[in-house]
């Protein structure tokens, strides 16, 4: 089995750890990748500072300084995906192998009905108005590789009580999939910031996410932090991997004191557990 099609699993979840890609062809644009190569997953990549990077033919993130990038894969991303850098006239590119992977199915019964179906005209323009303030949050796009350096876990101390990507049945109405991991902590709890990076966005009192925040690392790779008791960031705020963001709480949808952490890159939603110890490729060769 060649390098390129090697993986390892790790992890309780057995995720597919892919081992690194390099490019072979000497004339070609430098390109090292690793990753968790599954739905849900991420590639991190190195190559000629500032490339422009396409997907599938879609050029949608630039290169950073250091040459890294990041590319995300949705949790129904398809069985494989095309990766090039290009700049000047030179270019690679690879074709990864995205292995599926299956979602569990998880009920949550006696939430506010307000919550699951909610109906009262003031309330659905609420609604519409806090998604007008979380598309502008999530369309911050900084010029950094803050993920560089991998993640470590929010909390020090948790119980996962649903895992990443499960098919949600709200009081007993099947709902959609559940794009983050919920891990179940005292009240009060220290939420710290997994990377370094800048605060998105920050709100309390979201109808459905409580106190909510969000942590641009660079090139559209957005975490976001719910149902917080307490906010202890500002909009724009620069933070540093192990700084507190926050605290523990249950506000919005939820029936117990949790963090519910999520990840999005642009517009796919990843699963943050599989960042947690990555690193970019080191080198080139």
């Amino acid at each position: 089995m060649t390098p390129s099609r090697r993986a390892l699993l790790t992890g309780a979840g057995a995720s597919l750890i892919a081992a690194p890609l390099a490019a072979q062809d000497r004339n070609a644009l430098p390109l090292a990748l690793n990753g968790a190569w599954r739905q849900g997953g991420y590639a991190l990549g190195r190559t000629t500072p500032r490339a422009l990077i396409f997907v599938d033919g879609e050029a949608l993130t630039t290169a950073s300084a250091a040459g890294l990038f990041v590319i995300g894969f949705d949790r129904d991303a398809a069985s494989s995906v095309q990766i090039e850098a290009r700049a000047d006239d030179r270019s690679a590119r690879r074709t990864l192998d995205i292995a599926p992977y299956a979602f569990p199915s998880t009920s949550v019964n006696g939430l506010p009905p307000s919550t699951v179906e909610p109906s009262d005209p003031a309330l659905l323009a609420r609604i519409q108005r806090e998604i007008a303030l979380k598309t502008e949050g999530f369309a911050s796009r900084i010029d950094a590789d803050d993920f560089k350096s991998g993640f470590i876990w929010p909390l020090e101390s948790y119980r996962v009580s649903s895992a990443w990507g499960a098919q949600r049945i709200l009081n007993g109405t099947p709902a959609r999939p559940h794009y983050g991991i919920d891990l179940a902590a005292p009240q009060g709890s220290v939420i710290r910031a997994p990377a370094d990076g800048r605060i998105a966005f920050v709100r309390p009192n979201m109808h459905f996410e409580g106190g909510l925040t969000l942590i641009d690392h660079g090139q559209g790779l957005i975490t976001c932090y719910l149902h917080q008791s307490r906010l202890d960031v500002e909009q724009g705020q620069r933070v540093r991997r192990g700084d507190p963001l926050g605290r523990v709480g249950m506000t919005g949808r939820a029936t117990g004191p949790h963090l519910c952490w999520r990840m999005k890159w642009r517009d796919r939603n990843l699963d943050p557990s599989l960042m947690v110890g990555a690193f970019a490729p080191q080198t080139l060769a």
